[in-house]
């Protein structure tokens, strides 16, 4: 047994993410196990690039609130102790919310050292779209 020391906070680079994202790597896989996480923290509207796993990527949310979305549309709206699972190969992005930041660890398998492959950026108007899904805008009658 031993403790695992956190690695120190570093941005997140531009060519994964949009917007102020934070991660602290929080376990490497050793030889037998292929489980890695870390604690990623997103700026409100920032969020990750398109993106899959080879063996799926899980994540759970500790605070704030953030969105989950797939190539299809089907968007999923995390908040704080919400669990997301993306099965092997799916491309996705995650991110906060316009109005929170958000925060969760994302726990992913090693594919032969493989964790993910990395993909186009999602387009603000990809990015409203979700956002609208899950935030409808007011009608002129609720206003």
């Amino acid at each position: 047994m031993r403790l695992a020391v956190p690695g120190p906070t570093t941005k997140g680079p531009a060519e994964k993410f949009t917007g102020n994202v934070y991660l602290n790597p929080l376990h490497s896989a050793a030889s037998p196990s292929r489980l890695g996480f870390a604690m990623v923290q997103f700026a409100p509207g920032a969020r990750t690039h398109w993106h899959s796993h080879p063996l799926g990527q899980t994540l759970h949310c500790t605070g704030g609130t953030g969105l989950v979305t797939t190539r299809d549309g089907k968007v999923i709206l995390m908040r704080a102790g919400d669990t997301v699972h993306t099965p092997p190969g799916e491309e996705h992005w995650h991110g906060a919310t316009s109005e929170s930041l958000m925060c969760h660890l994302a726990l992913v398998e090693h594919d032969d050292g493989h964790t993910a492959t990395w993909l186009e950026p999602v387009s603000d108007q990809d990015y409203q779209a979700a956002h609208s899904k899950t935030h409808p805008q007011p009608t002129a009658e609720q206003r």
